[in-house]
């Protein structure tokens, strides 16, 4: 299981305008704010970015000036995969070391979806054994025991939510190492990056 929410694209305006600077070309730009005040790159400027983009790295350092910013909430296992690219990202997530025990723990604050019923069973047994552990951390948080036995135990199928941002040359990275990954995230998450804006013309350069 995967979420995705609260996208947003960044500085896409001041990117256009410096990967025109080596050429001095900026009269040549025909991008522009429509009337929602959003920024739109025209098609000459799209054509250009898209050329830059398919000339290779090197060419195509403009983008990574575009920044997304965005909230997932994700299993802890695919978030091990994710911090691979954690090179020019940033995230801030919520904390299982000091929050764990806010609220009770449900076979929803899980990644289940693809479980058999003997293992959602298992699931079910660690859930309800993890509870009783949050209850007595609740009733005496002088007592660590309990506290330290939902961490260790803790299952990597635990969904966390983190913000994130990361840019568009990081998002190149991840779509062509991920897209056909056996994890079904990964696909979700490939699809978002697919959806951003100029994504054909700036991300999808390898297609």
């Amino acid at each position: 299981m995967i979420k995705i929410e609260r996208t947003s694209v960044m500085n896409l305006e001041n990117a256009i305008r410096g990967a025109r600077n080596p050429m001095n070309s900026w009269e040549k730009s025909d991008s522009y704010y429509n009337e929602e005040g959003e920024f739109i790159l025209g098609e000459i400027d799209r054509d250009f970015g898209s050329r830059l983009c398919h000339s290779g790295v090197d060419h195509r350092k403009f983008i990574r000036q575009i920044f997304v910013s965005v909230d997932i909430t994700a299993p802890l296992y695919w978030w091990k995969e994710f911090d691979t690219y954690k090179v020019g990202t940033v995230a801030n997530s919520c904390s299982t070391m000091h929050k764990i025990h806010a609220k009770p723990i449900e076979r929803e604050d899980f990644s289940c979806d693809r479980l058999d019923e003997g293992g959602l069973k298992a699931l079910d047994a660690l859930i309800e054994y993890l509870e009783a552990e949050r209850k007595k951390f609740c009733a005496n948080k002088e007592d660590r025991q309990s506290w330290h036995n939902i961490i260790q135990l803790l299952p990597s199928s635990y969904n966390q939510m983190r913000t994130v941002t990361m840019n568009y040359e990081n998002l190149i990275n991840m779509y062509y190492a991920r897209r056909t990954h056996k994890l079904a995230e990964w696909h979700t998450y490939c699809d978002w990056i697919k959806s951003l804006p100029y994504a054909s013309e700036l991300i999808l350069v390898k297609d």
